[in-house]
């Protein structure tokens, strides 16, 4: 683990400056300044909303800025982005079929990251606890035979995290953790996060400050007149 003086003296994790993205129907969201830091868990404050959704995106190397200049880890190309992050929590992305069930989504992931002269078994105990304990940490895993619409809303999203952050690249984008509504679940969201911060930088949203107390390294308002 990286102690705290050591991340303060590294370069941000991300720079973005006067990014902006526009749309056929004209602009997303932007133009955006911001930094991020190497390390525990960043929060950028905006409402729900597209704009959001195309940052959160961009950051994570799945859509390229209109305008202005994103660095992240050093690197400006989309690509290399890319291939340094993973994204999970983003309907438009990773939303799955309510009638699959745990053991169903976590094969299907497992398979694809396996080469592919690689016969890959259905998932079992075993692979559920090397893929979900990291991002569950103490909380209770999800059964392999949950269908996804059993779990409550922490931990579907605690469960697409982990199908997501399989590889654990350097750089997790999560989607909004306004997307579980009660306060007592979302708090345990946001520490399992943080944890995650540990060894990764992970970058999230909410409409809403999250409270002191959870780790939270930074949290950053991104006006709603920028068009977030």
């Amino acid at each position: 683990m990286v102690e705290p003086d050591a991340e303060d003296e590294q370069p941000p994790a991300i720079v973005a400056t006067a990014i902006s993205v526009t749309g056929p129907w004209g602009p997303v969201y932007g133009p955006l300044s911001f930094e991020i830091p190497r390390g525990g868990l960043s929060v950028l404050l905006a409402p729900p909303g597209a704009g959001r959704t195309a940052l959160l995106m961009t950051l994570a190397g799945r859509m390229k800025p209109s305008d202005g200049t994103l660095v992240v880890f050093g690197e400006t190309d989309v690509r290399t982005v890319f291939g340094a992050s993973a994204l999970a929590g983003v309907q438009e992305l990773d939303a799955v079929y309510e009638s699959v069930t745990v053991a169903d989504l976590l094969t299907e992931k497992l398979r694809w990251d396996a080469p592919w002269y690689r016969r890959v078994r259905r998932a079992g105990d075993a692979e559920l606890a090397r893929v979900c304990a990291p991002v569950f940490g103490a909380l209770p895993l999800p059964q392999l035979h949950s269908y996804v619409d059993e779990l409550d809303e922490r931990d579907a999203l605690l469960l697409r995290v982990a199908l997501a952050n399989t590889l654990a690249p350097p750089l997790l984008v999560v989607g909004g953790v306004d997307q579980v509504a009660e306060d007592a679940s979302r708090a345990d969201l946001v520490r399992r996060l943080v944890d995650l911060g540990q060894r990764q930088t992970v970058v999230t949203t909410s409409a809403n400050p999250v409270p002191d107390g959870l780790g939270v390294r930074t949290q950053s308002t991104l006006a709603q007149k920028d068009g977030v």
